[in-house]
């Protein structure tokens, strides 16, 4: 089994080890946690290309010794020509497409909030080619294709071969790459050089902008050098609520963190005595179904919303809702579920400050609109808007509803905690998984992200929304929460990449790190 990483001086954990290793040597030289993830970031996007880019969002929490968590919200805005009407005009009447130019409809702003985390700084930052450098060097001398990456281009190769730049990119030879085949990206290491040599606001508003603003009203899409110019980055106040064992933290919207809270919040209601039995799975799925039954309704950009996340935590909701879950019996099933592809990163720094972060593009590859001049793949979050009119009509410069929702914990006993997932729909429940094992019933960090997870709903591309199980569980625990009412799904595979790919980190009082990484990821965990 694998054995969690641990250290003294910082540590960093993400899905692909060598997003976790460039982290760790910006640590080793110097560096803080944040510049350590905005390393990171830049190398997951260059070695995990299906999963996140530079042409998607981000979402950070950042909390340092002795302050409250900040949080970062990188969250594009739908372009100022992205009205029902354009898309009228343009062929579109029911719903906006997944896929292509049309589907690239919001700015992508992860850069904006690498920049946000870098003013966080108490002093001047590392010189941006130290954090660049690894992700340039793994896109110019290219790095070996993961079996994850080959499966998924796969996959998606008939979908997307047709969109423009996205063959020329990700098909070399006409072909998805095969796992073990080296992968080269010139154009995006020479984006992320120019990145280094002229800075990030680069990408909005110089040289990178201009080639992106033109290529996309060229294929089509809506957005346009305006609609660059004026994306950034928010520092927002990150949702908490209190459980029994400390307070949990979480962004809020447009990104489903306040489900995340209110699943964990629940959850210590029902005061289960024991780890990973019937009241374990079946009063966490029950507490998703009622923190999912709001966010669907509800959930969107802040700004349209019909009442703040913040009530939804309020305590005597909370109760109400705990009073709906019947600890015996399932709730009927299903609902509208929510896809999304990402990725989930964790750092921590000697100096105490710990990080939380994560980056997508939606779907795999996102719109699959990709630039062949800079090798920028572009997301479809505004895939997510309506055309009809309601609360997720599409509007220009309105915010998308995030899956995205990077997760951190300050228990009673002084330990801090960094945690999340990739996965859309299974993000929530992940990190439920996660911490409930860990912070609520004693499970070693390791051993809480590699045991057997489930999934209410759909992700990666499924259509069903039932109840999966990887087929580690006990048999008797699957037969009884069929009996209970759960439409039962168990997956042929011990460790399903359906399950997301998740991490943490814990600090604790004595200065010990720890790191866990999921092996169903090409992750690690690196410290220092």
């Amino acid at each position: 089994m694998l054995q969690s990483a641990k250290g003294r001086y910082g540590c960093v954990t993400a899905p692909h080890l060598s997003a976790a290793l460039a982290g760790r040597d910006v640590l080793a030289a110097g560096g803080s946690a944040i510049e350590a993830m905005v390393a990171s970031a830049a190398t997951i996007a260059v070695v995990y290309p299906h999963m996140n880019s530079i042409g998607g969002d981000g979402f950070w929490l950042i909390k340092k010794p002795g302050q409250a968590p900040i949080g970062i919200s990188a969250c594009g805005r739908a372009a100022a020509l992205a009205t029902p009407d354009w898309y009228a005009g343009h062929g579109e009447h029911e719903q906006i497409p997944a896929r292509g130019a049309r589907a690239a409809l919001t700015a992508p702003a992860t850069i904006a909030g690498w920049q946000a985390a870098l003013n966080q700084l108490e002093r001047e930052p590392m010189a941006l080619n130290t954090f660049l450098a690894p992700a340039i060097a793994h896109a110019r001398d290219g790095f070996v294709t993961t079996g994850n990456q080959a499966a998924c281009t796969a996959a998606k190769a008939d979908e997307l071969r047709g969109v423009p730049g996205f063959a020329d990119i990700f098909l070399p030879g006409d072909r998805a790459p095969r796992e073990g085949d080296i992968f080269y990206q010139p154009a995006l290491a020479n984006t992320l050089e120019t990145l280094a040599r002229e800075g990030l606001d680069s990408y909005y508003t110089g040289s990178l902008a201009a080639t992106h603003a033109a290529y996309l009203e060229a294929m089509g899409s809506p957005l346009r050098a305006s609609d660059l110019a004026q994306c950034a980055a928010d520092i927002v106040a990150p949702l908490s609520t209190p459980l029994s064992v400390g307070t949990i933290y979480n962004m809020p919207p447009p990104t489903q963190g306040v489900s995340s809270l209110m699943i964990l919040a629940l959850f210590d209601r029902l005061k289960v005595a024991e780890a990973e039995g019937f009241d374990h799975l079946h009063g966490l799925i029950e507490a998703t179904k009622q923190a999912f039954l709001i966010r669907n309704a509800e959930l969107g950009d802040p700004d349209h919303m019909s009442r703040p996340a913040e009530s939804w935590l309020e305590a005597a909701h909370l109760d109400e809702l705990h009073g709906a879950i019947d600890p015996r019996k399932a709730l009927d099933w299903p609902y509208e579920a929510k896809a999304g592809d990402t990725i989930w990163m964790g750092a921590t720094d000697a100096d105490g400050t710990m990080v939380s972060f994560i980056q997508s593009v939606f779907w795999e590859f996102g719109s699959g609109l990709t630039c062949p001049d800079t090798g920028v793949t572009f997301q479809n979050r505004g895939a997510g808007f309506s055309l009809e009119p309601g609360a997720n009509q599409l509007a220009p410069g309105k915010r998308p509803f995030h899956t995205l929702n990077p997760a951190m914990a300050e228990l009673d006993d002084g330990r801090i905690m960094a945690y999340g997932t990739m996965g859309g729909e299974g993000q929530p429940q992940t990190q439920a998984a996660v911490f409930s094992r860990y912070a609520l019933h004693g499970m070693p960090l390791q051993q809480a992200v590699t045991a057997p997870r489930w999934l209410l709903g759909r992700t990666w591309g499924e259509s069903s929304t039932n109840l999966k199980l990887e087929k580690r569980f006990d048999d008797e625990l699957v037969a009884a929460l069929a009996t209970a009412g759960h439409d039962v799904e168990v997956l042929p595979d011990a460790f399903s990449d359906t399950m997301g790919h998740a991490g943490g980190i814990v600090r604790h009082p004595d200065g010990l790190i720890e790191s866990a990484h999921d092996p169903r990821s090409n992750g690690g965990a690196a410290s220092v």
